[in-house]
């Protein structure tokens, strides 16, 4: 190290190079609901029309994308307006969520009663074989053009268990989820039934989302907490842990 005591100046060792940092991108993006400001996401910003509309469905403001009466964004900065029937509003705020300090990606709306309200699932869980599974998270980590750049990146894919539905990238696990639920709901198919490949860990607020839009099964390469494993239980879903190894860790709790 180079010192220049007195100056203020930079150690010569410890000054930033001028190109080829490498950093993800992280963008403030807003969303007003119905003339109110209703949450800022602090996400990567594509697939943001995705992302509005995934976080409505998920938190239960539209069941599908003809609730929504009016989407625009703003010219000026990333951001949405969005307008949905009073009443849809209303009944959310009724509701016991609060806003919490999550585990994963910050502030969100989450579920903090008893588990006797969690969505039950009906029916057979269909679970994916484990070499079909490793298949799906290669493909998965094959499309990640982020993370292969940065590598400060999660990603999330709806699947049936054949195929890679939709995909998305975020610097938010939850965000990369809100994507995917999104483009589903945009594409005019609901999300039932399909399974939920993520890239970090499953926390408990990532799987009350997923047993709010009825998804079958979440896998991850890592392992589920200990509430999602709880929240799972309750409603029917299946979790895969460690998802991508010779002995996936099977939590199965539905049909």
């Amino acid at each position: 190290m180079t010192a220049n005591p007195g100056t203020g100046a930079v150690p010569d060792d410890l000054t930033p190079p001028a190109a080829g940092l490498d950093a993800v991108e992280e963008t403030p993006v807003w969303l007003e609901l119905n003339g109110t400001p209703i949450v800022t996401w602090m996400c990567t910003p594509d697939q943001l029309d995705d992302l509005v509309v995934g976080w409505l469905f998920g938190e239960g403001y539209i069941d599908r994308l003809e609730d929504i009466t009016r989407m625009r964004p703003c010219a000026r900065e990333p951001g949405f307006w969005v307008d949905i029937a009073p009443e849809r509003v209303a009944a959310i705020d009724a509701s016991s969520r609060r806003r919490i300090l999550a585990s994963g990606c910050g502030s969100v709306t989450a579920f903090l009663g008893s588990l006797a309200d969690v969505p039950r699932r009906q029916g057979t869980v269909p679970v994916p074989d484990t070499p079909r599974l490793r298949a799906l998270f290669k493909e998965l980590f094959a499309r990640g053009g982020r993370y292969k750049e940065t590598g400060g990146i999660h990603a999330a894919a709806l699947t049936d268990g054949e195929h890679l539905l939709h995909h998305a990238e975020d610097i938010g696990r939850h965000n990369a989820v809100d994507k995917v639920l999104g483009a589903a709901v945009q594409a005019g198919r609901r999300p039932d039934d399909l399974v939920l490949l993520v890239t970090g860990r499953i926390s408990g607020e990532l799987a009350y989302k997923a047993a709010r839009a009825n998804l079958s099964a979440i896998a991850t390469p890592s392992v589920p907490s200990t509430i999602a494993v709880d929240i799972a239980r309750a409603a029917g879903m299946v979790l895969i842990g460690r998802a991508v190894s010779g002995q996936p860790q099977l939590h199965r709790f539905g049909g």
